[in-house]
């Protein structure tokens, strides 16, 4: 079998045909304290997969460990639990906190995210300018919403250049 795109980033293994091996080899890397395989069973627990029997706050207990180690999807992913009370109780605060420590290290669903956060709260200058970034980071939903707040007399020409 020939090794391509779909193979292991870290053995270059070919990927496994049934689950038990690959949660195997996610549990392996997870033992290594590899914060990418400690985000990746957080998900595979978020969504019940491999196997796994979803348990969404097992999921939010992974990704706090790999956002410790420095996995800015964990943070998002746990802005987002905290957003819709997903595993854990909902806190708008503790969402934002998380939400925007991925957005300071360039993650753009976080900035987007922080955005819908100001325009539920009403505070659209803020939430465009989350928009604003997080478009400018190559986020497409960001570019539909700016256009909506343009078409809504919410966003001047100024602000959209």
């Amino acid at each position: 079998k020939k090794i391509g795109m779909r193979d292991c980033a870290f053995c270059r293994a070919p990927s496994p045909d049934d689950d038990a091996t690959a949660l195997a080899m996610i549990q392996t890397r997870v033992a290594k304290k590899d914060p990418v395989a400690i985000h990746s069973l957080g998900r595979k627990y978020y969504h019940g997969r491999l196997g796994l029997q979803k348990d969404m706050r097992r999921a939010v207990k992974l990704w706090e460990e790999a956002a410790e180690l420095g996995s800015i999807e964990s943070l998002f992913d746990l802005g987002n639990a905290y957003v819709f009370g997903n595993g854990v109780q909902e806190d708008e605060a503790k969402a934002v906190e998380f939400l925007a420590k991925a957005a300071m290290q360039g993650h753009a669903g976080s900035r987007h995210n922080l955005g819908y956060i100001e325009a539920q709260k009403g505070n659209n200058d803020r939430a465009l300018r989350h928009l604003l970034i997080s478009a400018k980071m190559g986020d497409n939903v960001s570019v539909e919403n700016i256009k909506n707040y343009f078409m809504a007399g919410l966003a001047t020409k100024e602000q959209y250049a």
